[in-house]
């Protein structure tokens, strides 16, 4: 009997004994090729050596301190490596532990900022559907994965929530991606305006939409014009790269291909690439003068902020990641979706993939034509995931897609060292998982 809380107590997930490059392998000998990178989290593969040295050093000098006595070499390596690569503006990086943490840091940020600059009025988060921030109460509430947030409504925060930019199904039948992309941006401006222009005190949105969506990338020119309301209104911009970030698009910054850049980012996952558990909030220079130049404190806090270990793993990923590594993504990702498309584009129940990069997604659907969703009861997710395991693969299907119940859909988001053997094993296991889920479900 294990004393392990699990995810889901229906049943216990094997035991992992061993990781190396692409595979993971439990104690009974099988391995798995890792699609998803977990959850978009090894991007550096298994076991490599660097990262496992410099945390090793690290451990032998200084494991810990808390960063209110002192601070680490690591930490502010990792600081100016971050800012040296950030979109223009950021300036400072405020470490934590995990993407939920990033962003609940990133919410009493902006609300602290609007209090030292004398509009205390300004409170209200505006984010999007069918979004994901985490799963602490905050990154809870700003999210918009209906599914995950619903049995806990009583206990969130009010949060406005705007449409998504979800081209598949909501870019109208002769409209171009411009004019889609300017249609959904501006909900947003309307949204404000309903609100209180002066209420209102910033908007948060994943670059390319990640677990809840997967991997929808926003229109061409979307996030320029969501820029420019902010800027109008006086609204920060928060954008959330925990999944999206550090190179998994293609570049290190998702929004450096969006042509924007945020008053607030967070990056997690990729970051520490699984070695450590590592996050970081990053804000502008202007933010953060005003809380050196107001009250110069930020009141906030965890025990584990700059774990100085965690953060000399973030160094060596960052250090590989900036070395060539991410360059290699788009061209990797090119050819992922072209395999993609060669297995099972046709298929009859095979509506959409998209994505950017290393970080794909494939929609699912009854009705190629209608679009129509398989029938929720079905669970085509979670057959489609059984079935993956059972070939040795890792991958991340979802269910709830459109509205937190209908819709199916697979993230894939495998590690940057894949070559293209593996991303060929990857699209076979994930064409015969997909051929085995659908007979499963009577389809």
């Amino acid at each position: 009997m294990s004393h392990v809380f699990p995810r889901n107590s229906a049943g216990l997930p094997p035991v992992g004994t061993g990781g190396a490059g692409v595979y993971l392998t439990d104690k009974h000998g099988k391995t798995y090729l890792d699609g998803s990178g977990g959850a978009a989290v090894s991007c550096l593969g298994h076991g490599d050596r660097d990262v496992i040295a410099a945390v090793k050093s690290q451990l032998d000098s200084m494991a810990y301190a808390h960063n209110s006595f002192l601070t680490s070499e690591p930490a502010e390596q990792l600081a100016d490596m971050l800012i040296e690569h950030a979109p223009s503006g950021l300036d400072r990086v405020y470490f934590v532990s995990s993407g939920s943490e990033a962003i609940e840091a990133s919410l009493k940020l902006a609300r602290q900022y609007f209090l030292e600059t004398g509009q205390p009025k300004r409170h209200k988060i505006i984010a999007r559907r069918q979004s994901y921030h985490g799963n602490t109460l905050g990154a809870l509430a700003v999210g918009g994965n209906e599914w995950r947030r619903a049995q806990f409504a009583p206990l969130l925060m009010d949060v406005s929530h705007i449409a998504p930019c979800y081209a598949y199904r909501d870019q109208h039948e002769g409209e171009t991606e411009a004019d889609f992309g300017l249609r959904i941006a501006n909900e947003l401006e309307a949204e404000i305006q309903r609100l209180g222009p002066d209420e209102v005190m910033c908007f948060v949105a994943e670059p390319v939409v990640g677990a809840t969506l997967g991997a929808v990338p926003a229109a061409n020119g979307y996030f320029r014009r969501i820029r420019e309301i902010c800027d109008q209104y006086g609204v920060l911009l928060i954008l959330d790269e925990v999944m999206c970030g550090m190179g998994r698009t293609g570049t290190l910054f998702a929004c450096d291909q969006d042509g924007v850049s945020p008053d607030i980012c967070t990056i997690a996952k990729g970051l520490g690439a699984g070695y450590q558990p590592i996050g970081a909030m990053m804000c502008s220079g202007a933010i953060y003068d005003a809380i050196q130049n107001g009250s110069g404190f930020f009141q906030h806090g965890h025990t584990y902020l700059a774990h100085p270990t965690a953060c000399a793993a973030g160094v060596a990923v960052l250090t590989k990641l900036t070395a060539g590594l991410v360059d290699k993504v788009t061209d990797k990702g090119a050819y992922l979706r072209k395999r993609l498309i060669e297995r099972i584009g046709q298929h009859a129940h095979v509506g959409d993939i998209r994505g950017r990069g290393l970080f794909m997604g494939v929609e699912f659907v009854q009705n190629r034509e209608t679009k129509a969703c398989f029938d929720p009861a079905l669970k085509f997710h979670s057959a489609l995931k059984s079935a993956a395991f059972d070939e040795g693969l890792i991958c991340y299907p979802m269910g709830g897609t459109i509205d937190g119940k209908q819709g199916d859909h697979v993230l894939l988001a495998p590690p940057f060292i894949s070559e293209q053997t593996h991303l060929d094993e990857l699209v076979d296991k994930l064409g015969t998982a997909f051929d085995k889920a659908l007979r499963n479900v009577g389809l």
